[in-house]
């Protein structure tokens, strides 16, 4: 499996000759858009910055679209997507808005992908549909997401292998990576892709790494 990142929440992941795609960013978004083909795209929140299926729709590529809550199942891939609330992006005279939580199973690992998750405290359909964490995508951007401090309280209560913080590239707070990392303190590795097997997980514990853009 290998992880790349794209900006904001953008993350694409690919197995073989599958390729999942986490928020794609959609043109008119905050962020550059993104252009390549997948499989499957996941979408946890309708804005721009989230939503560009239209934009994995690429080459010989069709994503099979998840846009919500519900259980899928795709090309060995199982997905189970939990409903929570945003506060990101939001329009004029709006409150809030609906959030889905991903968690997807592939490869013999699981990938939990938080969305724009405004509150530290998960759903009780999440808490028990949730699992073993190996990969945990937690935002840490502030404003309409988790802050620093609440996504680093969160992820440790999840207890996932590893922990790959979002919503610092593009979208979120200035400096909101490096105040996530200080708020963690116990060290971090950089990298430009994230190639992971299951027998890399042997001794992770809440390890953070930042898979750069």
């Amino acid at each position: 499996m290998v992880i790349t990142h794209h900006g904001g929440q953008c993350f694409k992941v690919t197995f073989g000759d599958l390729t999942l795609v986490f928020d794609p960013i959609a043109k008119g978004a905050t962020l550059p858009s993104v252009r390549f083909g997948a499989d499957i795209a996941l979408v946890s929140r309708d804005h721009p910055d989230m939503n560009g299926i239209e934009e994995v729709t690429f080459g010989e590529k069709m994503p099979f679209p998840i846009t919500g809550p519900g259980e899928y199942e795709r090309q060995g891939v199982v997905v189970q997507g939990f409903l929570s609330e945003s506060g990101y992006g939001l329009g004029k005279g709006q409150e809030k808005a609906l959030n889905t939580i991903y968690s997807v199973r592939l490869e013999d690992m699981t990938l939990v992908h938080l969305g724009a998750l405004q509150s530290a405290e998960l759903p009780g359909e999440a808490r028990e549909g949730i699992d073993e964490i190996d990969v945990l995508f937690v935002p840490i951007g502030g404003t309409g997401v988790l802050s620093a401090a609440a996504a680093h309280e969160l992820a440790v209560s999840l207890e996932p292998k590893i922990i790959i913080p979002m919503h610092w590239s593009g979208i979120g707070k200035p400096a909101s990576l490096e105040t996530y990392l200080k708020e963690a303190g116990n060290g971090s590795e950089k990298v430009e892709k994230l190639t992971l097997k299951k027998k890399d997980l042997i001794g992770r514990d809440g390890s953070i790494l930042v898979v750069t853009p």
